[in-house]
């Protein structure tokens, strides 16, 4: 639903600037600078299109994003700024929202329904479904569990398929099952003669890890265990590319010379609330899980002790000009620096203390995985989770970042680049 949107969304506004006088180029540049930034703010998610005034909100703030891209090409283009941003701003928060809303509604009646038979143990797994299911709007529903021994398996799924006529029987037939999730691999090796058949004749076979990768954008734990062999050989397979490279330089190159005048505002305001040091260094462990320096601007005060501790158990610490600058983290500008010494990447897992990787590292065996890639200033995991000060919170952190380093690209690091301009204004997330 969400592609067929964007589409119908980019021909609106490609029509519209036609109709206020703009040329097919100018159009075409206008409509995809201002698509991108109604893209940047969440306004294609599913639960922001059910809420009118989420959408205007989120509208309106991508708009305003907008004026930049708008800015930029104006002196090459030469429209005027001000027609263009007007009419484009009013056309958007009347049209948009109303369309967004219509479609939303059209989806919830008429997309198909998903009835699955699930090979697994619902006190398992089922919480995971129950998750997929809800991110569908209840489009997914997983009607039955098999469950028991491998002898009772066999029988039941036997009876389930009548293979000499070819059509579902029982629990499919009465349920409208239509397709069957894999949840668990040693259960499928038990009837994988069945799964073969099933498969020859038509019905359609899932597996959890696709599955949960493409609704829940993570790879929770609980499958990466279930899945382990999968997912050990393909993170073994993961390798960082010259392309994510060349594009880290070019963005810490650039923003290091626009930023540059306001690191020298806040040095001077760390110096004068509380003198040196200015610059906070401490070691993270990056690629491979090797150690390296990170730098950002200090917020908060000295201190003696300096052992590892969350940041949310140190906010009496925080200097003023901190208050100031890490909300809208410029304090972490500095970090603009390692990137383009190449200890960090511009997207990438969050990069943690020392300390804490070697506790993870032993309660959580799937934690390695995230050490593939370069730490990033910004992630997946922080512009889709907030900040983990728990285990807990840190197993959900750490499925997300498992989700980009299995899955990341230039497409997915773009989409992480555009959603932490939303993140850091909303104050979401972990950005």
């Amino acid at each position: 639903m969400k592609r067929l949107v964007k589409i119908l969304d980019f021909i609106l506004f490609f029509i519209f600037n036609l109709i206020i006088g703009l040329n097919p180029l100018t159009s075409l540049i206008i409509s995809s600078i201002f698509l991108i930034g109604i893209y940047a703010f969440r306004t294609y998610d599913t639960e922001t299109m059910n809420s009118l005034n989420e959408t205007i909100i989120r509208v309106i703030a991508g708009n305003f994003v907008s004026i930049i891209g708008i800015t930029l090409f104006h002196s090459i283009l030469g429209y005027s700024i001000s027609k263009v941003f007007l009419y484009n701003f009013i056309f958007n928060i009347i049209l948009i929202p109303t369309i967004h809303k219509i479609e939303y509604m059209i989806y919830i009646k008429k997309a198909p329904e998903k009835r699955y038979l699930v090979i697994g143990r619902k006190n398992e797994i089922g919480h995971i479904l129950d998750e997929i299911s809800k991110k569908t709007h209840g489009k997914y529903k997983f009607v039955k569990y098999i469950n028991p021994s491998s002898e009772k398996l066999i029988e039941i799924l036997t009876d389930e398929f009548d293979f000499e006529n070819n059509r579902i029987l029982n629990t499919i037939s009465t349920n409208k099952l239509n397709s069957i999730v894999v949840t668990d691999p040693k259960l499928e090796n038990l009837v994988f003669d069945n799964i073969k058949e099933l498969k020859r004749r038509g019905i359609k076979i899932e597996y959890l890890p696709n599955m949960a990768e493409k609704h829940l954008k993570r790879i929770p734990l609980e499958v990466f265990d279930r899945f382990n062999e999968y997912y050990r050989v393909t993170f073994e397979n993961v390798r960082e590319t010259p392309t994510k490279r060349i594009l880290d330089i070019l963005i810490s190159s650039v923003a290091l010379v626009i930023l540059s005048p306001f690191m020298l505002i806040i040095a001077l305001m760390i110096f004068f609330e509380d003198k040196l040091p200015i610059i906070f260094t401490q070691e993270r462990v990056g690629l491979h899980e090797e150690s390296f320096k990170m730098h950002k601007f200090r917020s908060m005060k000295n201190r003696k002790n300096e052992e590892a501790k969350f940041a949310t158990d140190e906010q009496d610490r925080v200097l003023k000009i901190g208050k100031i600058i890490r909300p809208i983290r410029l304090d972490e500008t500095l970090q603009f620096y390692d990137i383009l010494r190449g200890a960090m990447s511009f997207v990438g897992p969050r990069p943690e203390q020392v300390k804490f990787v070697e506790e993870y590292n032993e309660m959580l065996p799937q934690y390695y995985a995230r050490h593939k890639l370069k730490t990033g200033l910004t992630g997946w995991a922080q512009i889709m989770y907030q900040y983990s000060a728990t285990l807990e919170q840190t197993k959900v952190k750490l499925s997300y970042d498992l989700y980009y380093v299995k899955n990341r690209n230039i497409l997915l690091d773009l989409q992480i680049i555009l959603k932490t301009f939303e993140a850091v204004v909303w104050k979401r997330g972990a950005v």
